[in-house]
């Protein structure tokens, strides 16, 4: 007989200003696995910067051929992105691109100059996009065995043009399966008046769909502009969000690895209108689902 160990969830609260809730306790959170309330083992808050887990940032940048134009508006999000959510001397973060092949241009650092080498050291286009294949890789290779918070950002148009041997599932699996948030920035309509692209800020195609979907599910956000004070401000709430995390921890009430597709829905208690709760929306119960 084969027991499924603690789930562990960091979960956000945000109000209707998008701005993240502090003060909350162990008793203001219900947590539902299938539907079936669970009793929550552990708690902890990490709000404020003392106490705050240290976060493992992983930036995925599409260099295939569709993003050919917007190569620019990629590396400046990219770098905008490190400077603004990661802290000097605790954070790490590492960069990495996508096209026909997977490439590791700098694994975890704190070091500024050495992400800015390897940002810069983007040239050229390649051809397709294996874009689920490298969520699922540096999933599986890099994020598993990080300790602390894990965050993966991704920076494309969002379109794999089923190249991947990986589906958009089998990313949302991994995700979830490794503790990994995902954010992604949408690259099509690049920077606004100057890069051709279609209007900022909506949501249109299968390949818009997807993207948000993979974010959602693993408790993340995709963003879908052009401009880039508007991508800073939107880096500065994730920045903020990813400091104001509960740490919720749960032995399922169906302890087996039996392949199933396992329901997460974390509610809050009574006398919290308003309030809106970002985490992993589900896992897979297999062996390597959950931590030890």
């Amino acid at each position: 007989m084969v027991f499924i160990r603690e789930v562990r969830l960091p979960v956000t609260v945000i109000d209707k200003k998008k701005q993240p809730v502090s003060g909350l306790t162990r008793n203001d959170f219900l947590i539902y696995e299938d539907k079936q309330l669970q009793t929550i083992r552990g708690f902890s808050s990490f709000i404020n910067e003392k106490d705050s887990l240290p976060i493992y940032v992983a930036v995925l940048m599409d260099t295939s051929g569709s993003v050919a134009g917007k190569l620019k508006f990629e590396q400046e999000s990219a770098k905008s992105f490190i400077y603004t959510v990661t802290r000097l001397r605790k954070d790490r973060v590492a960069f990495a691109t996508f096209d026909h092949e997977i490439k590791l241009r700098q694994d975890f650092t704190d070091k500024l100059d050495l992400l800015d080498k390897a940002v810069d050291s983007v040239k050229k286009p390649g051809t397709r996009t294996l874009f689920y294949d490298a969520v699922w890789q540096f999933c599986d290779e890099k994020m598993r065995s990080v300790p602390g918070r894990r965050v993966l950002v991704v920076i494309t148009d969002g379109d794999d043009n089923n190249y991947s041997r990986a589906t958009l599932n089998d990313a949302i699996d991994i995700a979830q399966r490794t503790e990994t948030t995902v954010f992604a920035i949408s690259t099509k309509a690049g920077l606004s008046g100057s890069v051709p692209g279609v209007e900022a800020g909506t949501v249109s195609s299968g390949a818009d769909k997807d993207l948000q979907k993979l974010c959602e599910e693993t408790g993340g956000t995709a963003f879908f502009t052009g401009d880039v004070l508007e991508l800073e401000r939107a880096f500065t709430r994730i920045s903020k969000e990813l400091r104001s995390t509960y740490l919720l921890t749960y032995k399922p009430t169906n302890d087996r690895y039996d392949g199933s597709r396992r329901k997460i829905e974390v509610k809050l208690a009574s006398n919290h209108d308003g309030l809106k709760v970002k985490t992993r929306k589900g896992y897979k119960a297999v062996s390597d689902s959950l931590r030890k």
